[in-house]
């Protein structure tokens, strides 16, 4: 009889919060977040506004720059990041769909301006992360990496991971994950690679060189400053002694 009494005891415990909650239910009131994006049950959120189909051009501002997302606050940029992702996904849907369609995807910059923006929103976020780890533990907080060479004997920066299998019994990172060792034919690369580089280099050199000195040539008067900060690495006072500068050039 006694288990019976504490047995009718939770029962009537129990009933007694069934009917508080159900009271609750019926005085609440259905209460919807704001947001701003708008209410679509289907998959248009994935195209663009119709008024766009089959435009030849859709007029659109710049990306984000870093100096203008360094004054927001991280509640504001983790909102624009979404902004960012959402128009993203919309202007690949649209870009799928013209090249399946045979038309011309308008404005294709667009997709541009999005990864410039949210690679400077991540730089950004970077940035704080590691003034906030530095601060609090003396480290960047970064995920920590070392300089390795390719098996094509290029130098990249490579990124340090936890793995669950050591790396001598994972095939899947060996694979991806190749390091340079001694070949005579990668070293004849690298040769052919390393010139490659050096003419490009002179090449651009030589360019800037000429048109410095066909900037002296049509302005004389110009600030030369400015001039020195557009091409630092061209020297301005070997340009006016080159025989190229003051020639027989005079502007209209």
């Amino acid at each position: 009889m006694e288990s019976f009494y504490r047995l009718n005891k939770v029962v009537r415990i129990l009933n007694n919060l069934r009917l508080g909650v159900n009271a609750n239910l019926k005085n609440a009131v259905s209460v919807r977040n704001f947001t701003v994006s708008s209410l679509k049950c289907d998959l248009m959120d994935f195209f663009d506004d119709k008024k766009n189909w089959g435009a030849k051009e859709v007029k659109c501002g710049r990306s984000w720059t870093k100096e203008e997302l360094r004054l927001k606050s991280n509640e504001d940029l983790h909102k624009l990041w979404y902004v960012l992702l959402k128009e993203r996904n919309m202007l690949l849907t649209m870009q799928e769909e013209c090249n399946a369609q045979v038309k011309l995807f308008p404005s294709p910059e667009r997709l541009d301006k999005v990864a410039d923006s949210m690679e400077n929103l991540e730089t950004v976020v970077r940035e704080r992360n590691k003034a906030y780890h530095q601060l609090e533990t003396g480290e960047t907080g970064e995920r920590p990496g070392r300089v390795e060479t390719g098996a094509f004997g290029i130098r990249y920066y490579y990124k340090m991971c936890e793995y669950p299998l050591p790396k001598e019994m994972n095939t899947k990172w060996k694979q991806k994950y190749k390091f340079y060792k001694y070949d005579k034919d990668v070293e004849d690369f690298l040769i052919k690679y390393r010139e490659k580089l050096y003419l490009s280099k002179r090449r651009k050199a030589t360019r800037d060189f000429n048109h410095v000195i066909g900037l002296l040539n049509r302005y004389p008067n110009m600030d030369m400053e400015a001039l020195k900060q557009q091409y630092p690495d061209v020297d301005i006072e070997k340009a006016k002694r080159s025989r190229k500068y003051g020639g027989h050039f005079a502007p209209q």
